[in-house]
């Protein structure tokens, strides 16, 4: 999959060079058909619209939505299909392509078939293109399991895959994160296992970052050199604090992130997806007069303590 010439319009602001790429790394949205509640309680398909709605005010919109994993609770066709009506237009009005990852909840045969247009029961790993940054999309789903592996032949083909490097460098996505889980010790039980053997074929490599989902709660590592990020779930958080509990799922602060590549570097940013009061802002009114600033005029106006703006009286 090609991705189309790509042309970021962001102001630089600071030091750096604009992104290269912009993405949106969703996980584990859990839909389910019908009108059916994720623990009778969660609208996961609500939950999900909300996060594409939120994406949509990224600017610039997001060149590629990544989705790690965990993308239907049961894995039933008719949540593929409503995970299909729901992700696909909003992508298009974004002008991104859709980057589809298997998680332990789903259902190989179903997600094949309703997502790719042809059924297999084999493991459903793909390469995308995004204007010369290269997307791995591995799966980590074992069939009848909920822990990840990956077989002799999936690490040889990544291997053949990663031989030769991308314009703009690789990012790995998958769903099991090839990290520990020391906020919640329990979720290691079911981890991916042998991380030594995909370490042996990324380590090196032009892989700049890797997206997990699984965990329900944001995190972060590092791989074989290699920063991970781990996104949080869409549908409901593993609290990573819980009080008394041993394992607790709550309904609220889930969140997706925002991905910036940039030539020498990767940013991620946690996007929480409830809408919280304004306490302090200023409108899109004032973006052309900060924009028409040199750049030691806005250091003066933001950075020195005694100017008007930091003094308040600024008009």
């Amino acid at each position: 999959m090609t991705g189309a010439p790509y042309s970021l319009a962001v102001i630089q602001y600071g030091q750096l060079s604009p992104p290269t790429h912009v993405l949106a790394h969703i996980s584990d949205p859990h839909l389910l058909a019908g009108d059916a509640r994720q623990y009778d309680a969660i609208d996961t398909a609500a939950r999900l619209a909300g996060a594409l709605e939120r994406l949509a005010r990224m600017d610039p919109p997001p060149q590629a939505l990544v989705l790690t994993g965990d993308l239907a609770d049961l894995g039933e066709p008719d949540a593929y299909r409503l995970l299909r009506s729901m992700v696909e237009p909003a992508a298009e009005r974004m002008d991104a392509q859709v980057v589809w990852c298997m998680g332990n909840h789903d259902e190989r045969s179903a997600y094949s078939r309703e997502l790719f247009g042809a059924e297999s029961h084999d493991p459903q790993d793909r390469v995308y293109d995004v204007a010369g940054l290269r997307i791995v999309s591995l799966d980590t789903s074992v069939p009848g399991w909920h822990h990840g592996e990956l077989t002799d032949a999936q690490l040889a083909w990544l291997g053949d895959v990663l031989a030769t490097s991308a314009r703009h460098g690789t990012l790995l996505a998958l769903h099991h994160p090839p990290i520990p889980s020391p906020m919640l010790p329990v979720a290691e039980v079911i981890e991916l296992l042998h991380t030594d053997r995909l370490a042996d074929v990324v380590r090196g490599t032009d892989v700049r970052a890797i997206l997990g989902g699984h965990y329900h709660f944001t995190s972060h590592s590092t791989f074989a050199g290699i920063p991970v990020s781990v996104a949080s779930a869409t549908c409901n958080l593993s609290d990573p604090a819980r009080l008394g509990r041993f394992i607790s799922a709550v309904d609220g602060n889930t969140s997706v992130n925002a991905v910036h590549v940039y030539a020498d570097r990767v940013v991620h940013t946690v996007v929480p997806l409830p809408e919280a009061p304004e306490v302090s802002g200023f409108g899109m009114d004032v973006a052309p007069l900060v924009e028409a600033l040199s750049p030691e005029e806005r250091l003066d106006m933001f950075s020195r303590k005694d100017s008007d703006f930091n003094r308040g009286t600024a008009v």
